[in-house]
Order: structure tokens, then sequence, then C-alpha cells
């Protein structure tokens, strides 16, 4: 995992008193009983979104599945080089994240 991009996960979750990043060597976020974020082992970053945030997403960025130990994780956006060096859009999208899982029935 590429150093730098889990500084900047860490720097950004930190921002949000909402999110505890978890999990040793797969860093995630999660509430509700649901994962809403997630770092794979190559080091890239997913983002649980719902299908309207999605299609906003993919207007913008291009929305790439997010592929983690081979398995694409359904909902997960990829989040893109130009955007980890966003940290106030990054916070934006963890925090659509976040309410999208609240939104669920609770796990």
């Amino acid at each position: 995992m590429r150093e730098e991009i889990l500084q900047l996960y860490d720097k950004v979750v930190e921002a949000n008193p909402n999110f505890v990043r978890k999990g040793k060597t797969m860093p995630y976020t999660s509430a509700n009983g649901y994962m809403f974020s997630l770092l794979n082992k190559d080091g890239e970053l997913g983002i649980r979104l719902s299908k309207e945030d999605t299609v906003k997403f993919d207007e913008t960025y291009g929305a790439k599945p997010f592929i983690s130990y081979g398995a694409t994780m359904r909902e997960y956006v990829l989040i893109p080089e130009s955007l980890l060096e966003d940290e106030e859009t990054l916070g934006k999208y963890l925090k659509k994240g976040f309410e999208y899982v609240m939104s669920l029935s609770p796990k």
C-alpha cells in the first residue's frame, strides 16, 4: 500500500468526528453495520455511494468499478488519482458514503 495514500485517508477520516478508521492491513470505515470506504491491497480507495451519487460521480470523474481481492465491490466507485489531491472533495464523498449507509436498514 502506498504510504501517502494511507496518510491522506487517515487525515480525511480524522477530520470528520463521525468516522473511525478500522482495519490494520486493510483500512476501512463503517457505520450502521456497513463499510462505506476501503483501501485495497493495491492502495486504491473505494467509496460506497448511492445510485444518485454514483451517477453524479460518473459525470464528473468517470465511475470505474472498485476491485478488492479480485472481487468487484458493489456500489463502490474507484477514487481517481486526481481526487486524491483534493482533501475537501474527498471528505465530501466520504460523507456521502456515510450518509448512504446510514440510510440503509441497520445490520
